[in-house]
């Protein structure tokens, strides 16, 4: 029987687990996993029980359970397919020139997205931007998506103010992406759509999505529409915080007017400092060549707390954005003086004495363990005189922290075996290992990337939801090259084929 995507599956025939976690008794055996209405009901070893019904076979291929990205900005991962990539410009000249030679879209608008100007090699101006892109208004928004350079035309039209370079940062720059992915559903949908086939692809069953918007409804919208690709729980950022209690969502509810149960309230979202790449995540030393700048707190440690109170007692699971250390500290102050439950997001830059306290105080780390690859060099000089510890992830893990990775797409891409991958072995452009001292054991790895993280790891046993991979290779023993290529045979999701090559 020829299986395609959408078929229910009733058994995965002649597979090897090879999950993080195991209670059963199979080793490499070949077993058939039985499944029924979305759950894993049977393993046996393989043959001994009637396959009835839709069979995969594995043919000897490894199964694992589903993999998840625990951060992703869903709209704008999706249509970043539709922006001029800039990740190989190397000068704003350059980044300038590609500008001028987009055709605008629809709305009038040319935008790229993708920078990194932490590393050109020449000074960014407005007046150089007009000069090559003219009266269309141009837009180009940095990788880490905190700063967006924009020129005149474009400043005018959103009627933002001038400023010497054409940079925007954070609030600001945050608007302009809203504004820019604020898009007619019938544009945005199918390319989300498309987001999530990607990502079954790379063995994705679920994702915590937080873009900046008021998000139940348009998960609703597009569940009616037909999208069965991911499990999905999103975000509520504070400017809707008051909206969500008001009207009683909690954490793990279903999102309401949708018609099936795969999109569900996440967590209270909130940034409270800025990014490596624009200079602005909060730290205890300054940058250099710049005394004055130690980054930025966008929210201060009392409003923090405040709204975590709100969001905790309302049922809401929160998750905080902080990359420098002095942002950190005062995130896992506000766990403490709150009792919230939740995550801190990226946890990039962590003072030795804070690390243990994620453990401590029961807060999941959510890290993109890619950043520190693409972020080396910036590390090692514009943080090379911080004293905190740089992207701790073996120190986390060891310490007893729980490990959730994502990807923070479009930051970086969707594909949890890169996140692997760099995790484990630290580099990822052939170059030596970077503090490979940080690296985790491929388990761990393998572990963060499922739904429930390094201490929790999904599991492949009877009761469990049936949402599924089979990889080609076994990847609890793998090396950095044969996890970037993992090639994934199939993705089940609650029993239904998202993926089948």
């Amino acid at each position: 029987m020829t299986l395609s995507h959408g078929d229910h599956v009733d058994v995965i025939a002649r597979a090897r687990i090879a999950a993080p976690e195991r209670f059963d008794p199979f080793g490499d055996e070949l077993v058939d996993v039985h499944m029924a209405e979305g759950a894993i009901v049977d393993i046996a070893p393989s043959g001994a029980l009637p396959r009835h019904g839709r069979v995969v076979d594995a043919d000897g291929a490894w199964l694992i359970p589903g993999l998840w990205d625990h951060h992703v900005h869903v709209t704008q991962w999706a249509m970043s397919a539709t922006r001029e990539p800039l990740g190989h410009v190397t000068t704003a000249a350059q980044a300038a020139a590609v500008m001028s030679a987009v055709a605008p879209g629809a709305d009038g608008r040319r935008v790229g997205d993708g920078f990194r100007d932490a590393f050109w090699t020449d000074t960014p101006s407005l007046a150089d931007l007009d000069a090559a892109t003219g009266d269309v208004p141009t837009y180009m928004i940095n990788a880490d998506v905190h700063s967006v350079w924009l020129n005149s035309a474009a400043l005018r039209r959103e009627q933002m103010e001038h400023s010497p370079d054409g940079f925007l940062r954070e609030e600001p720059a945050f608007e302009i992406s809203r504004r820019l992915n604020d898009v007619p559903a019938h544009l945005s949908d199918p390319l989300v759509s498309q987001m999530a086939r990607d990502a079954a692809a790379r063995g994705v069953v679920g994702v915590v999505d937080l873009d900046m918007a008021w998000n139940e409804e348009a998960w609703a919208r597009r569940i009616r529409g037909g999208f069965d690709g991911l499990r999905v729980e999103f975000g509520i950022y504070p400017m809707f915080l008051d909206r969500a209690l008001t009207e009683g969502l909690q954490t793990g509810d279903v999102a309401r007017g949708a018609s099936s149960d795969l999109a569900r309230v996440g967590p209270f979202k909130v940034i409270t400092d800025g990014s490596l790449g624009t200079r602005t995540a909060a730290c205890s030393h300054p940058y250099p060549g710049d005394p004055g700048n130690r980054g930025i707190l966008t929210v201060d440690p009392a409003t923090l707390v405040d709204w975590m109170t709100h969001a905790t007692a309302g049922g809401l699971s929160c998750a905080v954005h902080a990359i420098g250390d002095v942002a950190n500290a005062h995130a896992l102050d506000a766990f403490a003086v709150t009792g919230a439950w939740g995550s801190i997001e990226h946890a990039q830059l962590v003072a030795h004495s804070d690390i243990p306290r994620f453990a401590r105080l029961g807060v999941n780390a959510s890290v993109q363990p890619t950043h520190a690859i693409d972020d080396r060099d910036l590390t090692d000089t514009i943080w090379a005189d911080q004293t905190a510890h740089p992207y701790p992830l073996k120190s986390l893990a060891d310490s007893g922290a729980n490990l959730l990775f994502g990807s923070d797409a479009p930051v970086s891409r969707l594909d949890p075996w890169a996140a692997m991958a760099a995790a484990a072995f630290r580099t990822g452009d052939g170059r030596e290992p970077w503090r490979p001292d940080e690296g985790v054991s491929l388990r761990t790895a393998v572990a963060a990337s499922t739904r429930g993280g390094s201490n929790d790891p999904a599991l492949i046993h009877p009761g469990a939801p049936a949402d599924l991979v089979l990889c080609a290779a076994d990847p609890l023993h793998a090396d950095d090259g044969a996890l970037r290529a993992m090639v994934v045979g199939a993705t089940v999701l609650g029993g239904r084929l998202t993926h089948v090559a």
